[in-house]
């Protein structure tokens, strides 16, 4: 274990800048970048490195759901039908563990993600609303101002037993590999299920906030947490988070859907190098 000294803070800092930047603009959390960063570069104990990862998937959870943006736009409804699968698939993450290498795993993930992010190119300029502002959104289905147009979208969610299947594997992966589920449930919310792409966020960093809190008090208890390195990490994600919200609110949406993509490739780069090793 690394002794935490001043340098060191101010590294872990800087990462989570990046993590809660990255977190409150697309709802993945920042986990993908934070964990090889604090276990590949600074050689923290794998375990350490996730459960420091999940007290700043915790923190930007509350910053985006806290903000007036995130009020406005979360989903709290259809987030708690989703949070269901995602928590079983949390769950079953260990019999996945016993049938697929995590290395595999790993690759596979990389190769998904890839593919995700170039459909997202290709949809780019696609949106998810209904022209009618006074339209029943239905049972999961929400409307908010936007501030891009100007005016009130509204709109239904399409094909949730996608949406269901999406947040379990999500909850699979974030169990087996230590990042954000959000990084499978927002692109699919998105481009399959009629979610516009700053509500999927929005709801997404809901959710990410209620899974990773089980997983934190698991790693607590068994001693796994760096108290002085997770309160580095969670000051930089307050600072990230804050700044990522006001980003988003500037940024048109096909702007935040080509990010999202070179973030997604970014993440696949990041699963074939720690599946290699």
């Amino acid at each position: 274990m690394p002794e935490i000294t001043l340098l060191l803070a101010l590294i872990i800092f800087c990462a989570g800048v990046l993590a809660g930047a990255v977190g409150a603009l697309f709802g993945i959390g920042g986990g993908v970048f934070l964990v090889p960063l604090l276990n590949l570069a600074l050689h923290f104990p794998i375990k350490s490195a996730a459960a420091i990862s999940l007290t700043t998937v915790i923190a930007t959870s509350g910053a985006v759901t806290a903000g007036s943006a995130g009020k406005r736009l979360m989903n709290v409804r259809l987030g708690m039908v989703l949070e269901i699968a995602t928590a079983a698939g949390a769950v079953l993450g260990g019999l996945t563990a016993q049938l697929v290498a995590q290395a595999t795993l790993q690759k596979l993930f990389g190769i998904v993600t890839a593919a995700v992010a170039v459909l997202t190119v290709l949809r780019a300029g696609r949106r998810n609303v209904i022209a009618d502002a006074s339209a029943d959104p239905g049972l999961l289905g929400g409307r908010f101002h936007d501030d891009e147009s100007g005016g009130t979208v509204v709109y239904r969610v399409k094909r949730l037993p996608l949406a269901l299947a999406a947040s379990f594997v999500a909850g699979n992966v974030s169990s087996l590999l230590g990042i954000g589920g959000g990084v499978v449930k927002v692109p699919v919310l998105n481009g399959w299920c009629g979610v516009p792409l700053r509500a999927a966020a929005a709801t997404s960093a809901f959710m990410i906030g209620v899974t990773a809190t089980s997983g934190v008090i698991i790693y607590y208890l068994s001693g796994q947490v760096v108290p002085l390195a997770a309160a580095a990490a969670v000051l930089g994600v307050q600072v990230g988070s804050a700044a990522g919200l006001r980003v988003s609110a500037r940024l048109p949406v096909r702007a935040l859907k080509l990010l999202l993509s070179a973030v997604l490739l970014i993440v696949a780069a990041l699963m074939f190098a720690r599946g290699a090793q």
